[in-house]
């Protein structure tokens, strides 16, 4: 039992880095280009042996909590450089270890860059949804998701898309998602982005903090082009019928109507989220990585210890604590409940740890307003 009574949330998210290594030099990289470099000592590949630890352990904790569904997600680096059979193999060990009480959805996260018809039709076979990482227009996303020496990779993701949107495998397309770059138009993007109609757009920001703010971004500025970037795509989304959902936008305007969220990103929903490295430690969240060398580390591995380790973790704990993880000046914010405090890696100020608003906190205001007064309107409207 925890102070006031507050008890631990489950894991229903489960995150494995299968392949620790990645096939673009994306500039923005959290796992490769931030504070954080231990993806170096990560052995490449996930081993057999892992997969059935963490199986075991994602079975244990389920039976344990009385969860009836959890979510796999294969990550990296880049989980296809892992290969459609390891993937295929992994996926129906976690699912034959949770059966048949736990119903296990998998999705794999992907560049797309290794993403054929070979690989699809694995995925069809146990019904692994696909979500594919694209920035817009070829010369929106070239501006940062090339390989190594510089190609483009654009060409290779639309082959992919094309490919992923064809009848056969349209129930596998699970969304896009699109790191914000304020060099990129933002209905250019939008647009780009739903000529390859996603069932779903995620618009991430990229990753930053106090000491080490995002592009574009200088600390302490009251300034919002982040916010301003998102209310251009906005107005355009909200505006029109028939395109695909945003998911930002509508967790936002799921909070302002009184609802909750299913996202980090905003509100106070804990995090249900736990991540698996090739090695088989234990992580927190992996964007966490942007903070410092080790931030995300709890000093557990999948092989010796139950997952209910980790949510007695003081990070883990933090991430579930929600309005009592806050901030004097995001609690006295009216829109407090809705923005959360924003990402939890993007609170951090060293001094003050996690305990700030988020580096966004402008922009996020910015927008919240700006969507709240959309809503506001069409309200009044209706009520004529």
């Amino acid at each position: 039992m925890y102070a006031n009574g507050w008890q631990p949330h489950p894991f229903r998210q489960f995150l494995l880095k299968v392949h620790s290594r990645c096939n673009l030099a994306c500039d923005y990289c959290y796992v490769y280009t931030l504070a954080d470099q231990s993806w170096r000592s990560q052995p490449k590949i996930m081993s057999p042996e892992i997969v059935s630890a963490a199986a075991k352990r994602i079975a244990e904790h389920a039976a344990a909590h009385g969860i009836s569904a959890v979510r796999l997600i294969l990550h990296g680096g880049e989980p296809l450089l892992a290969g459609p059979a390891f993937l295929r193999e992994a996926v129906a060990a976690i699912r034959a270890a949770a059966a048949p009480h736990v119903q296990v959805e998998a999705v794999v996260q992907t560049n797309g860059v290794l993403l054929d018809e070979r690989a699809l039709r694995s995925f069809d076979d146990l019904a692994v949804k696909v979500g594919v990482s694209l920035d817009g227009s070829a010369r929106g996303n070239d501006r940062n998701r090339r390989f190594a020496d510089g190609r483009s990779s654009f060409a290779d993701v639309a082959g992919a898309l094309a490919l992923l949107m064809r009848p056969a495998f349209r129930h596998l397309y699970s969304g896009l998602l699109c790191t914000v770059d304020l060099g990129n138009d933002p209905i250019e993007t939008y647009d780009a982005l739903a000529q390859f109609q996603p069932p779903m757009i995620d618009f991430l920001l990229p990753h930053g903090t106090w000491d080490s703010p995002p592009p574009g971004r200088t600390a302490d500025s009251e300034r919002t082009p982040y916010g301003d970037w998102l209310i251009t795509v906005f107005d355009r989304w909200y505006g029109s019928s028939g395109g695909p959902e945003v998911r930002l936008f509508q967790e936002i305007i799921n909070l302002l109507l009184g609802g909750a969220s299913a996202s980090e990103a905003v509100g106070l929903t804990p995090s249900s989220l736990v991540v698996i490295e090739t090695d088989g430690t234990i992580e927190q969240t992996d964007s966490l990585k942007v903070v410092r060398h080790g931030a995300a580390a709890t000093g557990l591995n999948i092989v010796d210890h139950a997952l209910d380790a980790a949510l007695r973790h003081p990070g883990i704990v933090a991430r579930q604590l929600g309005w009592e993880a806050l901030s004097d000046t995001c609690t006295s914010c009216r829109f407090a409940r809705v923005c959360g405090g924003g990402l939890y890696p993007h609170r951090y100020r060293p001094g003050t740890g996690f305990r700030n608003p988020s580096v966004y906190c402008h922009d996020l205001y910015r927008l919240i307003g700006h969507i709240r007064s959309r809503l506001v309107d069409d309200l009044r409207r209706s009520s004529r």
